[in-house]
């Protein structure tokens, strides 16, 4: 008798066992299961606009007591470095290659038609997610995201670029770079989903995603407990818009009356005190804009004031919410095995402007901020009636004792705090670290403590190498060498280069030819504050610097440098196919939250008709926006009704007479004048019912979307939310005209620019 070949099985023709015809001559296999037992668990925190100073444990005044709680049992870094920016910042963090090689050379929300800048991480990069996940660990991510395309981020998707298609087994938050605090867009999952209670019944985005991340432990831990997980947790704070309770808030009224200069010294002494660098550093010159406090009016020192404490409160509170993530772990006794990791993505926000705004939206809308009028509404600042963000004066005190802020390459925007709390594997608990290290560091030094090679393939594709390196030495041995020796800046057309101690640096003026920028000469090592340049006694070093950044640049895809105009950097954005490319929108409702990078643009004006089977009840039919600025139309009182928020100026028109029950097209048209203000006419059934006159239209209406049958962040006080309509919609048309006003279309362009940049 002929003995029967070996079957190979077509799904598993690697197969180790044996199959023969019956399952007695056969013998099974099972694949290696991933050797994570007794591995530790990973937590990595994310600040926003968090500068160097910050922190308590790093200087400041505003109390922190968790977070330096974690700093005093743990390490805390004084040369950690990220890129200025949001999106490119975590996108070194999760991947531990350089933003540029990944097509993340900015934010999310644009593709400049370049392979550095795509609004997305290349496949060819695999998240931390992607490998631990893959390594048996449990991922999860909660709060920011921005690291998708933001047109891509609607309920239609597509979903590839969103955190359960990049790693994480589980993600709550907000996909945007940044959201209302109190109103947030959030997504759990695949899927946007209703904040779990209202403003005034005590919500906070802050809050949220930290009961979310103690679920998502809870879970795997109660049910796989020898499974290690990995929690990514990227606060909203320190992002504008500056939000907290008003417990906190009441906290720090007065506390900053005394100014940004007063603060900036004695948090710079603090910071001597703590050792935080040389003696011999000096605290950096203001930055230009910057005036003295004691030269500001007595409307702009209140102003001002108020803002930094709404900045101190928000940071306050976020270290509360560390503080229970961190007891809770405490209580499960995980505190000993995980390895504990908190950073900021970039130094302080200047997109508060040299006064502060009070809607941050201002800023983006091209508009100068009223302090005089800010200045009636002081203690709405930091409650759910503000969008604020701080002046350039506290900035500056936040990134002390450096000069520039977020978005330059000088240490400002890229020197940032980084605490590492891990009892198994640090040397002794409360030291500091001075070793030049990056976020491209961060994924190599979590795969070394794993015992993980990075792989050269995932999910079938090949991987680019890695950038950074594990600084895992540095953990045990204060006196580690730097795990690398050279290291890249750019954003913006900024740029900078550090090598073996010393950084080239240049502030790159827009428009102007990059062969003019002025570089800037530091020895780092010794001059912490990049106040001494040594441009001029050392031109061969600075000119050996600035070739080597040229080699780096084209090594990690830097190229082309690009400052281009408004115009062209958001020409791609508007390319067939993208949500916001039509001049016509057709909904059906009921449809998801659509973001506000997907929604009609409303800055030429636009059309909107809803065709609504009215059964005599109120609620809202469009909201756009919320209660700082947007645009509502509704039923109250059986009336219609549209009011247009401009900044918590509101202009209101109504139907003079009750809405009958049956089918009706009810919408209204607003149409952009010549001197940018705006006509509206409110119609039912094709004829006129109201009239009004809008005083300016804005370019940019809110950083929040749109809800159809419902309005989850108010508008105006007319209403309360959700305010659904319990009608039936069957349809909501928007129609944009042409551009009927070039320079408003212009503007519209730059303030897209500014938005996206300080989405991040």
């Amino acid at each position: 008798m002929t003995k029967q070949k070996t079957y190979t099985h077509p799904s598993e023709p690697d197969f180790r066992g044996r199959i023969e015809r019956t399952v007695q001559a056969s013998s099974p296999d099972w694949p290696d299961a991933p050797a994570t037992a007794g591995k530790p668990n990973v937590v990595l925190i994310v600040l926003d606009d968090t500068g160097f100073a910050h922190l308590g444990c790093y200087g400041s005044t505003i109390e922190t007591p968790n977070i330096d709680r974690l700093a005093g049992n743990g390490l805390r870094f004084t040369g950690f470095h990220t890129t200025a920016l949001c999106s490119s910042s975590r996108a070194c963090l999760l991947t531990g290659r350089n933003h540029h090689a990944v097509g993340m050379r900015a934010v999310s929300n644009m593709d400049t038609g370049y392979p550095n800048m795509r609004g997305a991480v290349t496949k060819s990069a695999a998240t931390m997610a992607e490998v631990l996940r893959d390594n048996g660990v449990s991922t999860f991510a909660a709060g920011k995201w921005h690291l998708a395309p933001m047109a891509e981020c609607t309920a239609a998707g597509p979903f590839h670029n969103w955190p359960l298609q990049r790693g994480f087994n589980r993600y709550y938050g907000f996909l945007q770079g940044e959201t209302d605090q109190f109103h947030p867009e959030i997504t759990h999952d695949n899927h946007f989903v209703d904040q779990p209670k209202t403003a005034a019944e005590g919500y906070h985005v802050s809050e949220d995603i930290v009961d979310k991340s103690i679920g998502f432990i809870r879970d795997t831990v109660s049910i796989v407990p020898e499974k290690p997980f990995f929690l990514y947790l990227a606060f909203g704070a320190m992002h504008a818009p500056h939000q907290a309770p008003q417990d906190y808030l009441d906290k720090y009224r007065g506390k900053f009356d005394g100014g940004w200069d007063k603060a900036r010294e004695e948090w710079f002494q603090r910071q001597k005190e703590m050792g935080l660098f040389p003696d011999e550093t000096q605290l950096a010159p203001r930055n230009p804009g910057v005036k003295p406090w004691d030269e500001l009016s007595e409307n702009e020192r209140k102003f001002a004031a108020r803002l930094q404490d709404a900045f101190a409160a928000m940071l306050d509170h976020t270290d509360a919410q560390i503080g229970r993530l961190v007891t809770f772990l405490e209580e499960l006794g995980l505190m000993e095995n995980t390895l504990f990791m908190l950073v900021s993505d970039n130094g302080a926000s200047q997109e508060g402007g040299p006064t502060g705004v009070f809607d941050e939206m201002k800023y983006f809308n091209l508009m100068a901020e009223d302090v005089g009028k800010a200045v009636t509404r002081l203690d709405d600042i930091g409650g759910p009636q503000s969008h604020s963000n701080i002046p350039w004066g506290w900035a500056q005190a936040g990134n002390t004792p450096l000069k520039w802020y977020k978005q330059n390459t000088h240490g400002g925007g890229v020197r940032d705090p980084f605490i590492v709390h891990w009892p198994e594997g640090i040397g002794r608990p409360g030291e500091l670290r001075g070793q030049f290290c990056h976020a491209v560091d961060i994924a190599p030094t979590v795969y070394d403590v794993m015992g993980i090679e990075a792989p050269d393939v995932v999910a079938g594709v090949p991987q680019m190498p890695m950038h950074g390196a594990s600084i895992l030495d540095a953990f045990k041995d204060g006196k580690a060498s730097p795990a690398r020796s050279v290291q890249y800046f750019e954003m913006g057309g900024d740029r900078g280069l550090w090598l073996d101690g010393w950084k080239a640096v240049t502030h790159h003026a827009r428009g102007t030819p990059f062969e003019e920028d002025k570089w800037e000469l530091y020895h780092l090592d010794r001059d912490f504050s990049e106040y001494h340049d040594l441009a001029e006694k050392e031109p061969e070093r600075l000119e050996r610097m600035v070739a080597r950044w040229w080699e780096e640049a084209e090594r990690h895809g830097v190229l082309p440098l690009d400052d281009r105009g408004a115009f062209d950097l958001f020409r791609a954005s508007r390319r067939p196919g993208m949500p916001t490319s039509r001049s016509r929108f057709v909904y059906y409702p009921p449809v998801s939250h659509i973001v506000s990078d997907a929604c009609p643009p409303v800055f030429k004006g636009w059309r909107m008709v809803a065709e609504i089977e009215h059964d005599g009840g109120d609620g809202a039919l469009i909201a756009r926006g919320s209660i700082n600025s947007g645009y509502a139309l509704f039923i109250r009182q059986g009336r219609l009704h549209f009011d247009y928020n401009c900044f918590h100026d509101h202009t209101a028109v109504s139907a003079s007479e009750k809405l009958s029950s049956g089918k009706h097209e009810v919408g209204a048209l607003i149409e952009r004048q010549e001197d940018g203000s705006g006509k509206v006419t409110l119609t039912v059934d094709g004829k006129n019912v109201g009239e009004t006159r809008i005083p300016q239209l804005l370019l940019l209406i809110s950083s929040l979307g749109m809800d159809l049958g419902r309005s989850l962040s108010p508008v105006c006080d007319d209403y309360a939310p959700p305010f659904v309509y319990p009608g039936r919609i069957a349809r909501v048309i928007f129609e944009m005209p042409k551009a009927r006003h070039e320079a408003a279309a212009g503007n519209a362009d730059r303030a897209a620019v500014r938005a996206a940049m300080a989405r991040q």
